[in-house]
């Protein structure tokens, strides 16, 4: 190669160079690329977080659950569901409170089952008692005398007999309750069954809580304690397995004790099973606790 190529080489190499770096720095200093109305399923994963809480929350306002799975869709996941319930997890996992990750887990309860939770307050009505003339007169007992009235004539005196009215008994209606069991009524282990599935996670302990007549009930705290430490979690995070469902791994040889925040229920000496595969290799099976309101 020639001296004189070789130089144009370098030349076209140092144009190409400066060229570049003026194209960085317009593009990043003086005419930054700005997004405007930029879909939602472009943002990052910590914005797309702060989205979904958003539309958590707007959702427990309204509680118009197809506009927010229209809203979700923008997302663009492909587990809407499952990204709610994820996100709930990591937050819960992270120390924020329950009441911050309620609306999400909610959220993500009503879409697992196509329609809106909507709370009905119950409220009593309390009917007022009329007031009746019968019931202050059968209070009282009219006399009814006649006087004597001075006279030039001999006084005739006529003996009266008090008169008592007959008073008829009017039935008072009386309010009417509708017996409502208490939120916090103690729940009770009704069912702790082993779970020995070939395949399944070993150790794995399950919860299903449900109310007096046996719907499965969310955002009940569950505690389980060990020698290795405690560790806290709620039903309903997992709605695709039902609205009160939770499970947590335990570790061979190891004794836990439950406990159910809200009524206290307590069950200690919990263990895994021990179970045999066909085989007859033996590894740690699984157990399923269900609680129930009485």
């Amino acid at each position: 190669m020639s001296r004189l190529t070789h130089s144009a080489a370098l030349q076209l190499a140092l144009a190409l160079l400066i060229g570049l770096g003026l194209g960085l720095v317009y593009s990043w200093f003086l005419s930054p690329v700005t997004y405007v109305d930029a879909n939602p399923a472009i943002l990052r994963a910590d914005f797309k977080d702060q989205y979904r809480i958003v539309i958590a929350a707007a959702y427990a306002s309204t509680h118009d659950l197809a506009r927010t799975r229209a809203r979700l869709e923008l997302l663009g996941d492909i587990d809407p569901v499952g990204e709610l319930s994820a996100q709930a997890q990591r937050m819960l996992g992270a120390g924020e409170p329950f009441e911050k990750v309620r609306p999400l887990a909610q959220l993500a309860t009503d879409l697992n089952q196509g329609f809106a939770s909507i709370p009905t307050p119950t409220s009593f009505t309390l009917l007022d008692t009329p007031q009746s003339l019968a019931t202050d007169l059968a209070t009282e007992t009219q006399t009814i005398t006649i006087e004597e009235t001075p006279t030039p004539f001999p006084t005739i005196v006529f003996d009266q007999t008090p008169i008592t009215p007959v008073v008829a008994e009017i039935d008072t209606p009386r309010p009417t309750f509708t017996p409502i069991p208490a939120p916090g009524a103690p729940f009770a282990l009704v069912g702790q069954d082993a779970v020995c599935t070939p395949g399944s996670q070993p150790g794995l302990l399950q919860f299903t809580l449900m109310d007096s007549r046996r719907r499965e009930m969310a955002g009940i705290e569950i505690i389980v304690t060990s020698n290795q430490g405690e560790d806290r979690f709620f039903t309903g995070f997992k709605p695709e397995l039902g609205n009160g469902y939770a499970d947590f791994v335990m570790q061979a040889d190891t004794v836990y004790s439950i406990r159910i925040v809200e009524g206290g229920a307590f069950v200690p000496n919990i263990s895994a099973p021990a179970c045999a595969d066909p085989n007859g290799v033996n590894y740690p099976g699984g157990l399923l606790l269900t609680f129930q309101q009485p």
